[in-house]
């Protein structure tokens, strides 16, 4: 293997949208989330819709039924 060619592995903090704060080991440090376990819909049981630009109403808009008069 050759050496100083690996990035450093460091300690680092994790900040989550909701305010969850916890520590991981990692190449890039301290990082910001929007979603982690402790709000996750799956992990925690709670529907969580996290609508980013629209997405949710566009797809709501384009597979409504019409009706026609």
């Amino acid at each position: 293997m050759k050496t100083k060619i690996h990035p450093n592995y460091t300690l680092g903090k994790v900040h989550c949208a909701c305010g969850n704060e916890f520590q991981v080991y990692s190449t890039i440090g301290d990082q910001r989330i929007e979603i982690c376990n402790q709000c996750h819909p799956f992990y925690s049981g709670q529907q969580k819709l996290v609508d980013t630009a629209g997405r949710i109403e566009k797809f709501q808009k384009k597979y409504s039924k019409k009706t026609t008069q």
